[in-house]
């Protein structure tokens, strides 16, 4: 959220506090701030200037030529290029010298051979809006040669806050909250703001009809004789500091109102709702077009404003197509409502519609403030646009009722949980600067929560200790040891095992470790192929197609590839996480949960000449066995993956399982596979790339006896090198020939690599011929060649086994 600087001065005297001094009183006491800058910073170098004269240029049909003022010597020749510039215009002219956003310095030059001594300068060419219609045309009656910051009111910062620190706090989703922060903070009175609705008319009251309890108050105001005009420029550069678009007065204020107290409001062209209001649930079915343009399917639960049956805006969240206020609207009807919390934050997930008006329902908002949001939009109105009349009251009506309550609160209590020595006084003066109430003395005091802060803030004597230990900041509390006795915790091989994983793969295999959301989405869940797969569903999701909790790690990391790539041309991700598994149960009967660790490695594919093991899915093996035995796992024993263990995104022809024995048999440790071509893509990723992923079960490994290594000794003498090729049928796994090899030298083999695979007419269809380095070596003695001819006898006779041959040379 933007909050500006300026802004924060409507409401309190700022006197003596930079905008640094600001960011850091509203971090340690209030919220964090991310950071805060200069808005529009080239405003400084930029000066007013009056238009004397333009003349068409003689030499271009779409160029003029201006005679402009600056206030300081005679006026200067400035060639301009907009369609809109007139003589007696009050214009932003940047001087010869001036530095302009993207390093643009403004220099005396011809154009067209006419000299040009300065720029006369859109909004979009100073960095204040994306607005290049044409030349910004200021108000009338600034003073020549004023710098813009000067002549506009001067500086402003934009302090951006982290919405996820004020979550809890609807009040401070607004600048008159935050003022009041900061006001209590430095003991500051906040300005007066008059927010009584002005006399109105006695004509009936405007129909509205509540039939949903999802709209606890609806406050509905007609207005007449407005007109839809560009805002003043400080209205318009108060809301682009804070990221709003400047439309005309009628939304522009509205907005304004909605970011000043944090209400959000609507105003609809009252001919368009003659008819009357009905606030109702929507129907099975029902559709509506909102004001982006968006056709929405509706359901039981969304709130629905309609009028004469037919919705007009989506309750707390947007406002409706066929209503919306136009150039020609003249009669207004203002909506200031009050919605449920849950109803709105799940409309706007469900349909993927985040507004900022829905970003503060979902806070739950006080229902009070209605009425003073209502008297401030239609003041600020009246003081733009004297004209304007209410011609009836409003009609307010609901369920509301004022949320304001007491709470019993003990002095003693907080100085014991704070852990300083705060008097009575003290606590009540940070209290009563924070707007509580307080009554009673004594060991137990009465607390009065306003409205405001009694939504779900504040509503137990732990959340007024906290009061008053922010105000009074807690780094002025003194650091004191801690006085326990301690103990070692126990030993937790999981934790053990997590720690160690992200070791192993943050290092030499440069891995990146990525932290997703433990929800899949559904078009991840439909380009892997698994919407048959059971999951367990998500009530309250927090967004659209966000609504199944994962089965396994791997397909949120593959929905993390198509972006990154954009960034890099080889990624290397892992997660270590949970995903559930709605068919079996844990002992309190809930979806059990599966501890992975998943990977995920994509590269440009090799080229023909590459090295046989030039593969990613090759490179992602060693890193998986790297990281088996850095987590204290078994050695593992590589087999294909059998269908039934293949999860959906791998190849059917390109996957194995690592398995090791355990105390019941073979249990499998990992599953490595490349990405299935057909998901790729789904997934939308370029061609001409190999991409692998691997999944380690952490469970069965934390169920596992630790596999400690051990240290061996150098070898103290020579060994014997020996290549063998061996041609075996093409579906046999490598693992069973390596394994043969090691049957064949018994104690003696010390290594064997496999370094090449070859297949070729010459050894028959379906055959292949693997090729291994093999190190024979003995701790009592020196091998010698008759050592080396007995393994070779003794290999033929294991590769006989097989239906395997020994090739010779």
């Amino acid at each position: 959220m933007h909050i500006s600087y300026r802004w924060l001065a409507r409401h309190l005297d700022l006197s003596g506090h930079d905008p640094a001094s600001i960011a850091r009183d509203l971090t340690l006491h209030v919220a964090e701030v991310e950071g805060f800058h200069r808005f529009a910073p080239a405003l400084d170098a930029v000066v007013v200037g009056q238009v004397l004269s333009r003349e068409p240029h003689p030499d271009a049909d779409r160029l003029s030529l201006c005679q402009v003022d600056l206030g300081d010597g005679p006026p200067r020749a400035i060639v301009c290029g907009a369609a809109n510039v007139a003589a007696g215009q009050t214009v932003a002219v940047a001087p010869v010298g001036a530095l302009l956003p993207g390093d643009i310095e403004i220099r005396r030059a011809k154009i067209r051979g006419q000299v040009s001594e300065g720029m006369i300068c859109s909004e979009r060419e100073l960095g204040v809006s994306d607005e290049q219609a044409g030349i910004w045309e200021l108000p009338a009656g600034l003073g020549p040669g004023q710098t813009l910051t000067e002549a506009l009111g001067g500086a402003d910062w934009v302090f951006e806050i982290e919405n996820k620190a004020i979550t809890h706090r609807p009040d401070l989703w607004a600048h008159r909250g935050l003022a009041a922060e900061l006001a209590a903070l430095w003991g500051r009175p906040l300005l007066p703001m008059e927010t009584r609705l002005p006399a109105t008319g006695e004509g009936p009251d405007f129909a509205v009809r509540i039939a949903t309890p999802h709209c606890p108050r609806y406050l509905a105001l007609p207005i007449d004789g407005v007109r839809a005009e560009r805002s003043p420029e400080w209205l318009r550069l108060l809301l682009l500091a804070t990221g709003q678009r400047p439309i005309d007065q009628l939304v522009d204020v509205s907005n304004f109102v909605m970011l000043d107290l944090g209400q959000p409001n609507h105003l609809f062209d009252r001919d368009r709702v003659a008819g009357g209001i009905e606030v109702r649930e929507a129907r099975q079915g029902e559709t509506m077009r909102t004001l982006d343009g968006e056709s929405r399917s509706l359901q039981p639960g969304d709130v629905l404003i309609c009028s004469d049956d037919q919705p007009v805006a989506l309750g707390g969240v947007m406002g409706g197509e066929g209503s919306k206020v136009a150039a020609d609207t003249r009669r207004l009807l203002l909506e200031v409502a009050n919605f449920d919390a849950a109803a709105i934050r799940a409309t706007a997930a469900r349909l993927g519609l985040r507004t900022d008006a829905s970003a503060r329902f979902e806070k739950a908002l006080d229902p009070g403030l209605p009425l003073d949001a209502a008297g401030h939009l239609v003041r600020l109105l009246s003081e733009l646009q004297p004209g304007l009349s209410l011609p009836a009251a409003p009609t307010d009506i609901g369920t509301w009722r004022d949320p304001a309550m007491s709470l019993a609160f003990r002095p003693e209590r907080a100085r014991a949980l704070l852990g300083i020595p705060l008097t009575d006084r003290d606590i009540a003066r940070y209290l009563e600067r924070l707007g509580f109430g307080i009554e009673g003395d004594g060991a137990t005091w009465q607390v009065r929560v306003p409205s405001w802060r009694a939504t779900g803030d504040v509503s137990i004597e732990e959340d007024l200790i906290e009061e008053v230990g922010r105000l009074h900041g807690y780094e002025n509390i003194a650091e004191q040891p801690i006085r326990a006795d301690l103990s070692p915790a126990l030993p937790d091989r999981r934790r053990a095992v997590v720690r160690a994983a992200q070791d192993s793969l943050s290092g030499g295999p440069a891995f990146n470790e990525a932290l997703t959301y433990s929800f899949i989405a559904e078009p991840v869940v439909r380009a892997i192929g698994a919407e048959s797969e059971p999951y367990t569903e998500v009530v309250n999701a927090i967004a659209a197609g966000l609504d199944r909790i994962r089965r396994d790690i791997v397909p949120s990391l593959l929905g993390l590839v198509e972006p990154n790539l954009r960034h890099a041309e080889e990624l290397r991700l892992f997660e270590i996480g949970k995903g559930s598994r709605v068919e079996d149960k844990d002992d309190w009967g809930k979806p059990a949960e599966v501890h992975q660790i998943g990977l995920v490695w994509s590269r440009p594919a090799a080229g023909t000449g590459a090295a046989f093991d030039d593969t990613v899915q090759l490179r992602l093996k060693g890193v998986v066995e790297q990281l088996l035995s850095a987590i204290d796992a078994p050695p593992p024993t590589w087999r294909p993956a059998a269908a039934a263990s293949r999860p959906s995104w791998a190849h059917p022809g390109r996957s194995a399982l690592a398995m090791a024995d355990g105390p019941a048999g073979e249990v499998p440790l990992a599953f490595l596979g490349d990405i299935d071509p057909l998901v790729a893509r789904r997934l939308g990723w370029a061609e001409g790339r190999e991409t692998a992923a691997a999944s380690i079960d952490i469970d069965v490994i934390v169920g596992l006896p630790i596999h400690r290594r051990v240290f061996k000794d150098l070898p103290r003498y020579p060994g014997v090198k020996i290549d063998v090729a061996l041609a075996v049928d093409a579906m046999l796994p490598a693992s069973e020939l390596e394994a043969a090899v090691r049957r064949a030298g018994g104690d003696q083999v010390a290594k064997v690599e496999l370094f090449d695979l070859y297949g070729g007419a010459q050894l028959g269809q379906g055959r292949k011929s693997l090729a291994y380095h093999v190190l024979l070596q003995s701790d009592s003695r020196t091998l010698s060649d008759a050592d080396g001819q007995r393994f070779l006898a003794a290999l033929e006779q294991e590769a006989a086994r097989l239906g395997a041959e020994l090739r010779r040379a």
